[in-house]
């Protein structure tokens, strides 16, 4: 399936990483830390940013936790394009080779949720999900994914999402891991920045979506993918998840020199 009218392209390939499969791979594997145990978890969130700022936010977290054949990846909407609440339906051609959509979870998500719907068009020039992928593909050869693409909406609409999501993968008999795509605070000092995003981290690791959810809005906290993991911790405290861990914080400054406006950059293990 190469033709590009049953499979979606890469948006981003050699301006967030590379395009050149060699060379993708060997930067991922320099990034990724070596030794680390994974563990079994229900989510992890992790950065989205070019792989030369938040890469290895990223690889450290999926290094620390077991990526199975099946992944749900939630991503915010950046150019609100196509439907509010959108799953792509079509494989993925990306540099490392095709991924397919895991179709029977992919459909059972579309029959338990009707504000679930298959829309190509979220998905064309949104890079929130794609970034993820490489480092999945690297730790998981027979990855299928279900990608979801997600604009802003109501804490009632993300526990309805996120209570679809958890049924779905409590009926489906296999591991599936829930991959929350999100940068934190984005162009401010970098005294803020920590000050802020450690505030969100702080109620992430609270366990509340709803108290997550509100104090990101209410403090004014620039973190775009607050509605992805927000639905990810509703669905993984519904199937049993209990606690947080944080992998590893950074910002852009780091790698920038320039501390005055930066991205935040976190990775999240929910357990």
């Amino acid at each position: 399936m190469n033709d590009r009218n049953c499979a979606r392209w890469p948006a981003v390939a050699d301006r967030f990483y590379p395009a050149n499969p060699q060379i993708l791979a060997n930067d991922i594997q320099k990034m990724t830390p070596t030794g680390s145990s994974p563990q079994k978890a229900f989510a992890v969130v992790a950065p989205h940013a070019g792989y030369i700022y938040s890469g290895a936010v990223a690889a450290e977290s999926f290094a620390r936790v077991h990526i199975p054949e099946t992944v749900i990846i939630l991503g915010p909407n950046h150019h609100g394009q196509g439907a509010p609440i959108a799953i792509s339906t079509q494989p993925w051609q990306m540099p490392l080779g095709q991924v397919p959509i895991d179709t029977s979870i992919a459909t059972a998500l579309l029959a338990a949720c009707p504000h679930i719907v298959a829309d190509e068009v979220a998905h064309r020039c949104e890079h929130s999900l794609e970034v993820q992928v490489p480092f999945l593909q690297m730790r998981q050869p027979n990855l299928a994914i279900v990608p979801i693409v997600i604009s802003h909406i109501s804490l009632p609409l993300c526990l309805e999402v996120g209570a679809a999501i958890a049924t779905v993968i409590a009926n489906a008999g296999k591991d599936i891991l829930i991959v929350a795509s999100s940068d934190m605070t984005h162009y401010e000092p970098r005294a803020a920045a920590n000050k802020k995003d450690h505030y969100a981290l702080k109620k992430l690791a609270d366990m509340d979506p709803a108290i997550l959810y509100h104090s990101v809005l209410d403090y004014n906290i620039s973190m775009c993918g607050i509605i992805p993991v927000t639905i990810a911790l509703i669905a993984a405290k519904a199937l049993g998840a209990t606690t947080t861990e944080l992998v590893r914080y950074s910002d852009s400054g780091m790698i920038s020199g320039d501390s005055s406006q930066v991205v935040g950059y976190a990775g999240v293990i929910i357990s």
